[in-house]
Order: C-alpha cells, then sequence, then structure tokens
C-alpha cells in the first residue's frame, strides 16, 4: 500500500527561559513512574486500490500509476460505477491467445534465454509477468502454420480406418515443446483445443480448404479427437475443452472445413459424445466457436435433447454480429457455458481504435455476457506478419512480434489481454457493476477475496468518475480512449 506522510508543523521555541521552564518542570514531577507523553502521530494518507493505466497515444503502456485513491464518504456528483459482490456471475476460467504452430515457430527461434524471459514474461505471475492464463490450440494446422497438415495424412486415395498412422509428431517440436515449458512456469493453464480441417481423406474434396466431413468417417473422425486427447495427455498436456469445428461456417480458409448445425449436431450425439464416454474422456465438448451473427446455430445444436447431455456450451468470435450474442445463447440455455475464443488485431490497425474496441467488446464485453474466456488470436507473428498458409491470415497481429534478431515489439492485443490476465486468475467470479455513460467497465471478485475493475473510456475527453464500493468510495479519471485496472 503506498503511502505519503505529511511533513509535521515545526514548533520553535521563541525564548531559552520557556525552554528551561518547561525542563524543570518535568523534572519535578511527583509522578516518577507516569507514563512519557508521545508525540502525536504523523498524519498518513494511503492508497485503498491499486491503478493500472494504458492510453490510447501509447505514452502509459500497462503501468501502475502512483496516484492516491483512497476511499471517503464526501459527496461529489460525477458519474459513478457501483461494485456489488453480492451479486454474482459466471467464474472465470481465463485470458490469453491461440498458440498458433507459427507462433511455436517464432517464439522457438528464440535464443533459450530470450525465449525463457519471454514465456515467463507471458505466462508467469511475477510483477513485471501478464499472468496468461488459457491458452487454445488448433488441432493439425490452423491457417498461421507455414503449410496445412493434419495428424494422419496419407497419399491420395487411401485411407485409415484404425488410424494406425495417427502421429502428433507434426507438432512435437513446435507446439507440444513450447507447451511443456509453459506448463512448467504455469501448471493450471487451461486449454482449449480445436480443428480448422480433419484429414483430407475424410472429406468430399480431397482438400485441405472447404468441403464437408463424410457421414461415413464420422466415427473415424471421432476416435481421431479421442487419439489426439490421449497422446497430448502422454506428452503431459491437459485439454480441457475442444470444439469440433474453428469457423465451421468459413469453408473458405485453408485449412477450413463447412460443418452445418445439423451436422454438428449428428457429429456430436452420435459420435463424438458416445466415442469419449467410451474412452472415460473428460474434456468438455463446446459446440460452434463462430460469430455472434448466427447464434442460432448453437442454441438449434443444443436444442437437441440427445447432443445436449455431451456439450458443455458454446464458443464464439465476433468477426460479425455482436457480442450481446452470448447473452441471446445462455438466456436459451442458462444451464451451459459460454466462451469467447477468438479475435484478431491487424497490421493495418491503429493502437487507440484496437484498444478501444477489444477492451469494450472482447474483454468487458464478453465478460459482461457471461463469457468464461476472452481470447485474442495468436500469440505471435514475425515482422512479415507471418507465418501463415498459402490462402491463409496475412494481416494477422500477435500479442508480440519477434524481429529476425530476436527482438521484441508488445503489440496492442498484449496489452488489451493484459489488464485482464495480470490481475483476474482462474476461478474468480464476475461481480455485478453499473455502466455509466461512456465509461465501460467489468468487475471480478478474485480466489483471494480481491476486488477487481477494469474500466475502458470510450468518450472523446477526459472523464472523472468515482468508484462505489460498500458505501463509500473513490475519485478516479480516466483520459480518452485509455483504459484502467483498479484493484483492491
Amino acid at each position: 500500500m503506498k503511502q505519503i506522510i505529511l511533513k509535521p508543523i515545526k514548533i520553535i521555541l521563541k525564548n531559552l527561559s520557556f525552554l528551561l521552564l518547561v525542563v524543570l518542570l518535568a523534572n519535578c514531577s511527583s509522578s516518577s513512574d507516569k507514563e512519557p507523553i508521545d508525540e502525536p502521530d504523523e498524519p498518513i494518507l494511503t492508497s485503498d486500490m491499486d491503478f493500472w493505466l494504458t492510453k490510447g497515444d501509447r505514452s502509459v503502456l500497462l503501468s501502475q500509476q502512483e496516484t492516491v485513491l483512497s476511499f471517503g464518504t464526501k459527496p461529489n456528483n460525477y458519474p459513478q460505477i457501483e461494485i456489488n459482490e453480492g451479486k454474482t456471475f459466471q467464474t472465470v476460467d481465463g485470458f490469453g491467445f491461440t498458440l498458433t504452430g507459427g507462433s511455436a515457430m517464432v517464439i522457438n527461434e528464440l535464443s533459450s534465454e530470450k525465449k525463457a524471459e519471454l514465456l515467463q514474461e507471458l505466462f508467469g505471475n511475477g510483477d513485471s509477468d501478464i499472468s496468461i492464463n488459457y491458452i487454445r490450440l488448433s488441432i493439425g494446422a490452423s491457417d498461421l502454420d507455414p503449410a496445412p497438415y493434419s495428424y494422419n495424412d496419407l497419399e491420395s486415395g487411401k485411407t485409415d480406418l484404425n488410424l494406425d498412422n495417427f502421429s502428433l509428431d507434426a507438432d512435437k517440436s513446435g507446439v507440444i515443446s513450447l507447451l511443456k515449458e509453459i506448463l512448467k512456469i504455469n501448471p493450471n493453464i487451461k486449454i482449449m483445443a480445436t480443428p480448422w480441417s480433419p484429414p483430407v481423406w475424410m472429406k468430399d474434396n480431397d482438400s485441405f480448404k472447404g468441403g464437408s466431413l463424410q457421414t461415413k468417417y464420422y466415427e473415424v473422425y471421432a476416435n481421431y479427437f479421442v487419439k489426439y486427447i490421449q497422446d497430448m495427455e502422454a506428452e503431459g498436456i491437459i485439454i480441457d475443452a475442444i470444439t469440433p469445428q474453428n469457423e465451421p461456417l468459413h469453408p473458405g480458409n485453408v485449412p477450413s472445413l463447412l460443418m452445418t448445425a445439423s451436422e454438428q449436431i449428428n457429429f456430436i450425439k452420435n459420435n463424438l459424445g458416445p466415442a469419449f464416454k467410451a474412452a472415460n474422456i473428460t474434456t468438455k465438448i463446446v459446440a460452434y466457436d463462430h460469430n455472434c451473427d448466427q447464434p442460432e446455430y448453437p442454441i438449434t445444436v443444443l436444442n437437441d435433447v440427445d447432443a445436449k447431455p455431451f456439450i458443455d456450451g458454446a464458443a464464439f468470435h465476433l468477426y460479425a454480429g455482436d457480442i450481446n450474442a452470448l447473452t441471446t445463447f445462455h438466456n436459451a440455455h442458462s444451464d451451459k457455458n459460454v466462451y469467447f475464443t477468438e479475435q484478431y488485431t491487424a497490421s493495418t490497425g491503429e493502437f487507440k481504435g484496437d484498444l478501444k474496441w477489444h477492451l469494450k467488446n472482447v474483454i468487458i464485453g464478453s465478460m459482461r455476457n457471461w463469457s468464461k474466456t476472452a481470447l485474442e488470436w495468436n500469440l505471435a507473428n514475425n515482422t512479415s506478419f507471418e507465418p501463415h498458409t498459402d490462402g491463409g491470415c496475412t494481416t494477422c497481429k500477435g500479442a508480440v512480434t519477434i524481429s529476425s534478431g530476436g527482438n521484441l515489439t508488445r503489440n496492442v492485443g498484449y496489452y488489451i489481454v493484459a489488464h485482464a490476465s495480470k490481475f483476474v486468475p482462474l476461478g474468480s467470479t464476475r461481480i455485478e457493476s453499473n455502466i455509466t455513460g461512456d465509461l465501460n467497465n467489468v468487475a471480478f471478485k478474485t480466489p483471494e477475496g480481491k476486488i477487481v475493475l477494469i474500466v475502458e473510456n470510450d468518450g472523446a475527453t477526459n472523464q472523472v468518475f468515482t468508484i462505489k464500493y460498500k458505501d463509500k468510495w473513490v475519485i478516479a479519471a480516466l483520459d480518452a480512449g485509455s483504459v484502467g485496472t483498479f484493484v483492491w
């Protein structure tokens, strides 16, 4: 807790005779056992909360401020954010990024010393770390790998119904080796995995791009997931959740797959769910994993009475639609969980605009709409925004950019996630807070009992406001386009 000590008022004795009188009176006291009289305590101002700030103009980047923020009861007329820990919502699994194959590649090119420092900063819980606590993986390649691949690639015309050729070898020196280092730093990090495409021999177009999974291979593909989870566990990596398909309504990516809601229902209830049950796999199955413009897709999937028991919830992106679609799904299936799993920042984007929009929608918006996670897209890229597949994203900007010489640039995604991940650990609970004016916000109570409030000033001017908690309040301020995290 910061303290500012006020200087005492110096008492100047005006003449020597007065000083002598004081000494004589003290020596002549009849109460020799009387306790000495202490000087009055020096007045102290204390800050009741920590305040971390990032400004849209980049002049301040995730910096703890020296501002003294003390609770009091003096009335004011500023806009008020009131925190009510008595009303609770969802528990939080975490904040983070997708560890793509390309991300692993550029991080693994660092010297061992620089890599260790970066991983500690990203996943550690020290004063200088940002404590990422949730990671998303691709099952096989995503579009941010140099080329598409699966864990069971065969020559054209071949099949492998028993999955005898299934192997994680393509990822062992990349994603898997890096994950093992991350798990040494944070053994409790949660991991979600999702495929961009099945092996092409299971598809109706024999291509990594688009096409559909042939129904005759549904059972084989369900066993593909089982083998993936079991083989990752053998590597010491526990997969907490999977989705059956990344962006199932976007078959134009490389790799990708079209999977309609009816196909996902069929696959989950008749194959994937029963395969997990037979193998005693407790990994969660999460539906959809696509944009907020079609909440009817996961609602339809969960409406199926035979599929629903196998499904933990639904995952969303926000390249289309409105973040409130998460609540639309929650209202339809309040007994199931909600996840926000991907949003990218572009190489063509502006720091200030991205900071505002992503804090408002991805971090604050998803959490205020019942999400257990808030994930940005890729963790790392090189200075050319590579690697990516031929046909994959050419402008996706990671949390960090790593040059060929090993220099690091912390991009806007780093600060977007850090304003939550550094302060809101696994198991925190969202609590009630009101939005006033342009001050978008969300509040949490951590397992240690701390209150965390994240505020984004979406307006065009500096905003002074009040944070009210338990009938006392603090006066704070944020510049336009700035974000603050307050902890007490």
